[in-house]
Order: structure tokens, then sequence, then C-alpha cells
């Protein structure tokens, strides 16, 4: 096995980057979970997001939020699921909870195409409306889906094979048999912008996304590997370049299911070796803005969508240099089938 290099050397960012704020506009209150009276009272006058199969009440640039009349006239037709408190705004002092239902008669699927439409009309995935969303909303949104995954696939105890219920506000799950208590779990992955001496940046596609897809590289962090060892790692099996002068960028929740991506930027002194290993990446691509902003313009690429992290990655090499704008590259973006 060829070795990865090791001594990285951690210099100044060189890509203008602005990272998300410290603080959350959702001020998640941990200390009330425990205190199922306040919850109680809370949701008489909270704002709550209805989720089915994980999508999530919403308009198409906004979140829908109900009130707890709406969800008691709701119960006809869903059966009355978990409620996710996620916090109280730091702004408005307003209680927010997500309401997680099943069907109590499902929609029969008539085979046509607009089927999926109308059975979740009033409903979209976080794919599909989180690039509309404030950074309120966003917030609450990846919360919440993030728990709706996270229950939906811990429903029985990792110990014992008992069944498990919601506790806490939704942020655990409790064994009924021994009272083992299982919470939420996260796993980190890196995402690498990778730059050379000219400034170029390099892109893979994979081969489950739509053609002319680029994105930048990513994988999750293995058992007893730092981030940085990930960083270079993940470019050297994926792209077949070494990685130096790896910094840390940003890091932000991906709840597809259960993520959180650190965000890295890491230069390549050797930018000819670059090769796709064939696998999970199918070709890699090294783009300058004029040759970026072309490729935009002649439709010969789809970058990722704004609301993810490799996106404001991109944006914020190209727009590093004047007279080069976000704007530049609207229209040229997808997520994965």
């Amino acid at each position: 096995m060829q070795q990865i290099p090791r001594g990285y050397e951690h210099r100044p960012r060189l890509v203008a980057f602005t990272p998300m704020s410290a603080l959350s506009p959702i001020n998640r209150e941990s200390e009330l979970r425990s205190d199922a009276t306040k919850l109680a009272e809370l949701w008489k006058s909270a704002q709550i997001i209805h989720m089915v199969d994980s999508r999530l009440s919403a308009a198409d640039d906004s979140l829908t939020f109900i009130d707890a009349a709406a969800v008691k006239a709701l119960q006809e037709s869903f059966i009355e699921g978990d409620r996710f408190f996620l916090g109280i705004g730091r702004d408005d002092n307003q209680a927010y909870f997500a309401w997680r239902t099943t069907w109590i008669n499902q929609p029969e699927d008539d085979g046509t195409e607009e089927f999926e439409k109308r059975k979740y009309e009033g409903f979209k995935t976080l794919r599909e409306v989180g690039g509309n969303l404030d950074a309120d909303e966003l917030a609450l949104a990846m919360h919440a889906v993030g728990l709706a995954n996270w229950h939906a696939n811990h429903t029985h105890c990792a110990r014992c094979g008992a069944k498990t219920i919601s506790d806490l506000g939704g942020s655990v799950r409790v064994c009924v048999e021994d009272a083992t208590q299982h919470h939420p779990r996260t796993d980190p992955a890196v995402i690498v912008l990778v730059r050379d001496k000219d400034d170029r940046i390099l892109l893979g596609h994979q081969p489950i996304w739509p053609d002319k897809r680029f994105s930048t590289f990513a994988g999750f962090v293995e058992t007893g590997e730092s981030f940085e060892e990930c960083v270079s790692r993940e470019v050297f099996e994926e792209a077949g370049v070494y990685a130096s002068d790896i910094n840390y960028l940003t890091s932000q929740p991906w709840p597809f299911p259960a993520s959180i991506m650190i965000a890295f930027e890491a230069i390549t002194h050797r930018p000819e070796e670059a090769r796709p290993d064939g696998t999970e990446i199918t070709e890699v691509r090294w783009f300058s803005r004029d040759e970026m902003k072309a490729a935009v313009i002649a439709e010969d690429i789809l970058l990722p969508p704004t609301i993810s992290v490799a996106r404001r990655m991109i944006e914020a090499w190209y727009t590093r240099v004047d007279g080069y704008t976000r704007e530049q590259l609207r229209g040229g973006e997808s997520w994965r089938p």
C-alpha cells in the first residue's frame, strides 16, 4: 500500500471563507427535556413542524408551522407520533416542536406519475426546501430531520433487542426492558476543497449523481483517525493526489441520514497526478475560475445545491477574486436523483 506523507503544514487559510455562526438561532434548552410538565405547557403555544416519512410541512421557500389545535384535528388522518422538542427561539422566545407521524390509511398508489405529488402535498424533503430556508428555519429543519431519521431506525435496544420508546423530548430512546438510554449518533465526515498552486480547484463526479454533476471530495472518518488524516486519505483514494497545507474551514450538520460535514481546504503540489478511483469517483476535472464560469454558462457542469457546504466552499473560492460573483454560478446545481 502506498504511504501517504505525514507532517502536514497548517498555514493561514487561503480561501476567503465566512464560517457559519457559532451561535444557533434556536436555543435547544436541554435542561427542559427532563421536565415533562414544562414541555406539555410549551406544546400548547408551540410552533410545530408536521413530519411524514421524514418530510417537513413546508411551502417552496419556508416551513409551514401548525399549532396544538391543528395537531388534534389531524389525528383523524395521522397516527399520533413522537413529539420532538427542538428548542426556543433566541429572538422571539417561541417554543418549537416537530410532530412525527404515520398515515392511518395511507393513500393508495394508483400508478400515475402524480401520485407522489398528491400523497405528499404540503410536505417537502429537506433536500427540496433546505436551500430556500432562512437560518432559523434551516436550524429547525436540520434538527427535526436528524431526529426523525434516528428514531425511525432505532426502534429496538442494541443490547437486548427489546422495544425502545422516545423520551426526554425526543432526545433519547429508552429500552422498555432494562431502561438503557440510547442517544442519537452523528457520523463525522470530512469534505475537502482541493486546490493547486495556480489556484485551480479539483472536483469529482460520482456515478450515482446526475450527468455533469461535480463536487468536492468527501468521506467518513474511520475509527482511530484524525480529521486531517481522513482528509489526506480520502483525497488520495478518490482523486490520486497527495494533500498538504490542510486547513479547517467550517462544519455543517447533514442529516442524510445522520452526518456532520467537517470542511477543509487542502493543496496538492502534483496536480498532474489527479485521476479517479473508478469506483466512488469516475471523473475528475480541474477548474480555473474562467473555466468554471464557462462550464456553468454552457451547462457543462452541475454544481452542488446551495444548501450544501460544498457549494459554499466552491463559491468562497470563486468569489475571492474581484469580478467573480455568486450570481455567475447560479442555475447549475442539482441533487442526486
